[in-house]
């Protein structure tokens, strides 16, 4: 299939009033303060062990492993995230780190190739003996991402060739000749091994990536038969009954119609799916891939592109099941999400995947980080009562405050690498094209027909609709810009040279614009009035509340700018939204108010919990902030979705 290309990240340099609080972190604050928590250098911070457990499988230390089976994976996604800050801000210091710990990576590598610190310390004779958890393969492929990620932002390829010694040895292991059956039981594998062969051309990793998906599903399931083996050994209680969907290993993966089970594995297997099914030009792989995009986004999303509803199991559960204050909804899962919408545009050239790319980046991945990069949410929910996030309850995992760190730390570095790779979003691009999909203030380099051209976008988005683009090229240039519309612009305006654009081409949600340039300038006019939104009165949750948004962001009611007891409050929808700009409040943001009610006290007793006396209530104005900055002043309540006034 004809994928549209990925723009390096070298080519983008993004300079933007509403990314660069986060942008500017990644460099200066989350890289140096990630790196010292993998190196249990944080008095205050929960114990990672990741450094030294490289170190003892070595043999340059001694001592026992600890932390999770997957504790690897946090010091991969920490190289991919420094790799691509590398890519755009080149520094030497950090570049000579991330040569270190190669060096420690390669000492700790076993002489077959493998690389697990939790099985070279704990058991080698445990190597791929329970796929079902073991996360071997898993941490394998965040290793060959990082391994691509380093080498395309510097040109060294010592951790691409460590990571081929043992892509080389995955190749042996899940052979047909020595097993046919087996695949891992967290997905990631597949998307290191297609990243692997774009740079290596070893079509074997593209063919083993195909099997561990072309394996999945089939009947009797692997992970059952497998954990009846003798000497099998379990490291997670809670699986002892597997359910094989919790892994997506219920049905082979053409076959599957609904999105089920836990919802990392999902996306990261989907977008694996995505990658082989556009390489093979396999019609049925990428038809199952739309098929679980339209469940997933249709029926089973949060409005601030988040997915997962359950707690237990960090999994789906079924259509329009949606609950505010119990969900799950990972940091991870937006990002696998994210990277499976722009995978599914690049190949079907269709907006409506980015609108939900967009929707997840400036909404639940953004929630995930604090303002100041030191501490995060796993779990993102729509509404929090901080008194009812108590231990041994269905509100446990609902955190009123973000942490400084995790046990399992998979969400903070995963953060990282998505902030850090911002500008690999934005375009899309072909021989005689440039696709713009997110309006984010840059400056970037294209080759359009064998001629060199620069673009540099200047927008106040998502405040502010203004969009301008400035494309100069060293000679004249004739080629096409797509400029998506995104789903909730209902009116827009584009100019070119100051010229309106009338009855402009819509191709698949993008604008299409066919330019003959060496200088030209386009200017893009969105409507991003403030507006109610509803939800499917199928999803119970919602049903007679609204929640505002604008633009891409969803915005959030919080105590410290209205009053307690916020699922009290009414909202009245025939009253205006009303916005203003105010730069002393969370570093810059537009607030957004509205008239309604609050339910009053007055008549109530606190030891009288049933009455028959009338609810009273008063007149009242309800504040609003960007969901992704709810938690960065004072912890008390927060809510998305308020009760509608009818």
């Amino acid at each position: 299939m004809n994928k549209l290309k990925m723009v390096p990240l070298q080519n983008v340099r993004i300079q933007d009033s509403f990314w660069d609080r986060y942008l500017g972190l990644v460099k200066e604050v989350l890289i140096p303060y990630q790196w010292d928590i993998l190196n249990d250098r944080l008095e205050d911070v929960e114990t990672s062990h990741c450094i030294k457990n490289f170190k003892i499988a070595a043999g340059l230390e001694s001592g026992e492993f600890y932390g999770a089976v997957f504790q690897d994976s946090d010091l991969a996604k920490w190289i991919e995230a420094a790799s691509y800050s590398l890519a755009v801000y080149p520094d030497k210091d950090l570049e000579n780190t991330i040569d270190e710990v190669i060096d420690l990576i390669e000492a700790a590598q076993q002489e077959d190739g493998y690389i697990n610190t939790y099985f070279t310390i704990h058991d080698k004779s445990l190597r791929f003996t329970n796929l079902q958890e073991g996360h071997e393969l898993y941490c394998a492929g965040h290793f060959m991402e990082a391994a691509v990620a380093y080498y395309r932002a510097t040109g060294k390829d010592k951790l691409v060739c460590i990571m081929k010694r043992f892509a080389d040895l995955i190749c042996e292991e899940f052979s047909s000749a020595k097993n046919s059956k087996g695949y891992p039981g967290h997905q990631e594998v597949e998307i290191g091994l297609y990243k692997m062969y774009e740079v290596t051309g070893e079509v074997k990793y593209l063919k083993q990536a195909k099997m561990f998906l072309d394996r999945r599903g089939e009947q009797p399931n692997y992970f059952l038969e497998e954990a009846k083996r003798p000497g099998f050994k379990r490291i997670f209680d809670e699986f002892k009954n597997y359910d094989p969907a919790y892994s997506q290993s219920h049905l082979p993966v053409r076959e599957q119609k609904t999105a089920e089970g836990h919802a990392v594995r999902a996306v990261y297997m989907y977008s694996a799916m995505a990658d082989v099914g556009a390489e093979y030009d396999d019609g049925t792989l990428v038809a199952a891939c739309k098929r679980l995009w339209d469940n997933m986004v249709k029926r089973r999303m949060y409005i601030t592109g988040s997915i997962g509803s359950s707690g237990l199991l960090e999994r789906f559960t079924t259509d329009y099941d949606l609950p505010n204050g119990s969900n799950y909804s990972e940091t991870c899962a937006s990002i696998g999400l994210a990277l499976f919408g722009r995978r599914m545009a690049r190949i079907t050239r269709e907006s409506k995947y980015y609108d939900v790319v967009e929707r997840a980046l400036y909404n639940t991945v953004l929630s995930g980080i604090a303002m100041d990069g030191k501490s995060f949410f796993y779990v993102n929910p729509l509404e929090v009562w901080p008194d009812h996030c108590i231990p041994r309850t269905s509100k446990e995992h609902i955190k009123p405050v973000r942490q400084k760190w995790f046990g399992v730390a998979c969400c903070p570095p995963n953060i990282a690498r998505t902030l850090a790779s911002l500008g690999e979003y934005i375009y899309f691009a072909e021989e005689d094209a440039i696709w713009v999909n997110l309006f984010i203030s840059n400056k970037a380099k294209f080759t359009v027909n064998n001629q060199e051209l620069t673009l540099d976008m200047q927008t106040n988005f998502p405040y502010e609709g203004h969009t301008r683009i400035e494309l100069k090229g060293k000679a004249f240039v004739k080629g096409k810009i797509y400029l998506r519309i995104p789903d909730y612009v209902k009116d827009y305006k584009i100019l070119v040279d100051g010229g309106v654009i009338d009855s402009p081409q819509i191709t698949g949600g993008y604008c299409v614009l066919e330019l003959e340039m060496d200088q030209r300038t386009i200017d893009i006019h969105f409507d991003l009035t403030p507006r109610f939104v509803r939800a499917n009165p199928l999803v119970k949750e919602n049903i007679g509340k609204v929640a505002v948004m604008k633009g891409p962001l969803v915005y959030c009611m919080e105590e410290v700018d209205n009053e307690s007891n916020l699922p009290a409050y009414y909202i009245d929808t025939s009253s205006k939204l009303l916005e203003y700009y105010d730069k002393e409040l969370l570093g810059g943001t537009v607030v957004i108010k509205c008239e309604g009610k609050k339910v009053t006290q007055e008549g109530w007793d606190v030891n009288q919990l049933y009455s028959e006396q009338k609810i009273t209530s008063e007149q009242k104005m309800l504040t609003f902030i960007p969901y992704p900055y709810w938690g960065n002043r004072k912890t008390g309540e927060m809510l998305v979705w308020v009760k509608e006034m009818l």
